[in-house]
């Protein structure tokens, strides 16, 4: 708890540097010039060979980012995994696991938990139903994937940094709320790499907010809400009436809140935790103890289903792009597909 303590606030820190004027950037611009020269090594290393890139026998699609925190990539994941389903695709996935303490490579099943191989991991696995191996080197990942599965595909949840994974094609999530910050890179602003990089990326996609030139829209919609208990699940209208404490260990907690608002949950209280939070019963019990409706991510609701309370729910959210849009990026892949399968055959 007390590392979750420091966390949230060297995050309020850097959060406050990052998305405003303050001339605390300065005392860290040393450490993103060191950083910034860290990222032209490695990208000429790869260039000239040092560094090895790996390609499959399955084509990959990274889903990916261009700051930290969360910016909509597992929605978008899941939402791919499910559409390549539904179109006759072998799907597979990979991840990093963030949090997780197994041996990697390590394959998602029921008998693994989110301190195993992290919460989103078994998000993913839970709402595609296709194979998800988990490791710190997402090439160790896919190579399992390919040694197990008869597979066409493979997304890798995050990775675009991951240069010695070789790629099809990459789509970068942007977070429409924050968007880019000052547009410094680390630790300076939230830049993993420089605005520049969209240019390389055939899709941008941008979570809820303005759009500019050839972005592609995606918006976030909910349908009901379910119990963590008995996983029952009430439309949204039922629960507006209750007590809520809303609670959020999640890369921005506030986009959660304002979702919440924005249905029409009007909370008692909003209580935001460090990305990926491990929680107890206990520690949950105490914010209700006045027998409030305690409301949460998916995301949050993997880490507590082991010791769920008959108060507890989670809100599940769902990425929706436009039909006209949906079905030319399904077609693009799927052109790659079979472009990859002629080349390899």
């Amino acid at each position: 708890m007390r590392k979750c303590v420091i966390y949230n606030i060297i995050n309020k820190i850097l959060v406050k540097i990052w998305f405003s004027n303050s001339l605390l950037i300065y005392l860290l611009l040393p450490i993103t010039w060191l950083y910034k020269l860290s990222i032209i090594i490695i990208k000429f290393f790869y260039k000239v060979g040092w560094l090895k890139t790996y390609y499959f026998s399955v084509p990959v699609i990274i889903i990916g980012n261009i700051t930290v925190g969360g910016n909509g990539k597992t929605p978008i994941v899941i939402w791919l995994a499910n559409k390549l389903k539904y179109r006759g695709w072998k799907v597979g996935i990979v991840i990093r696991g963030y949090g997780g303490n197994i041996k990697y490579p390590c394959i998602v099943t029921n008998n693994i938990d989110s301190k195993q191989c992290g919460d989103e991991a078994i998000l993913i696995w839970q709402r595609t139903n296709v194979p998800v191996v988990v490791a710190k080197k997402r090439v160790l990942a896919v190579s399992k994937l390919i040694q197990l599965y008869n597979l066409d595909i493979i997304i890798s949840d995050d990775g675009l940094q991951h240069y010695s994974l070789g790629r099809i094609m990459e789509w970068i999530v942007v977070n429409g709320y924050y968007r880019f910050g000052n547009g410094y890179l680390l630790p300076s602003g939230p830049m993993r790499e420089n605005i520049s990089r969209l240019n390389q990326s055939k899709v941008v996609i941008v979570n809820n907010g303005l759009l500019q030139r050839n972005e592609i829209p995606m918006f976030i919609k909910t349908h009901n809400i379910i119990n963590l208990y008995n996983k029952t699940s009430i439309s949204i209208n039922r629960f507006k009436f209750n007590k809520v404490i809303l609670i959020a260990g999640i890369g921005h907690p506030k986009v959660f809140f304002n979702m919440v608002r924005c249905i029409g949950i009007l909370p008692v209280k909003e209580i935001s935790f460090c990305d990926h939070q491990e929680y107890d019963q206990s520690m949950l019990d105490q914010l209700t103890y006045n027998k409030e409706q305690l409301l949460m991510t998916e995301k949050d609701a993997i880490r507590c289903q082991k010791f769920a309370r008959e108060n507890w729910w989670y809100l599940p959210i769902y990425a929706y792009l436009p039909s006209k849009i949906s079905d030319k990026l399904l077609n693009d892949v799927e052109y790659h597909i079979f472009k990859y399968k002629t080349k390899i055959i």
